[in-house]
């Protein structure tokens, strides 16, 4: 334990404090005894200890009322959090959707490659047909012309 020496409304008081606290120590002495000197000058002498009562008071309330911010900054941090995952979740929604209508429009055009695929082969194969067809036609009609 290290010991700090202090002075607070003209006197000297020797506290203890773990080691390595001395600074933290002094730091809140000072805002104390701020505190309890701005009340004197405000409400004069009425006596250490209804001022040091009246320091107690006022240090809670700025106390309490901090501790109601931090409160509502946590609620507003959960609300901001659960926002958030909800937008991370339709986030996901849209992307595994995307994916899928990729996927979807992947087989379509591959399915599309495919008929236009076989509709070429009908299309050569008919011409083919009809190409020996014309020929076979010609062909007779010259060999009538040619009986003729």
């Amino acid at each position: 334990m290290a010991n700090v020496n202090i002075k607070f409304n003209g006197k000297n008081f020797l506290l203890s404090c773990d080691d390595g606290q001395e600074e933290h120590l002094e730091e809140l002495l000072t805002h104390i005894n701020q505190k309890f000197n701005d009340l004197k000058n405000e409400l004069g002498n009425i006596g250490e200890n209804k001022l040091l009562l009246i320091t107690s008071v006022k240090i809670m309330d700025e106390y309490f009322e901090t501790k109601k911010k931090v409160e509502l900054k946590k609620i507003e941090i959960k609300n901001i959090s659960d926002k958030f995952r909800e937008l991370k979740s339709l986030v996901y929604d849209f992307r595994d959707k995307k994916e899928e209508e990729m996927k979807r429009l992947s087989q379509d055009h591959e399915d599309f490659k495919k008929e236009i695929k076989k509709n070429k082969e009908d299309y050569e194969k008919i011409i083919e047909d009809v190409t020996v067809e014309i020929e076979s036609f010609v062909n007779k009609v010259n060999l009538e012309n040619q009986v003729q």
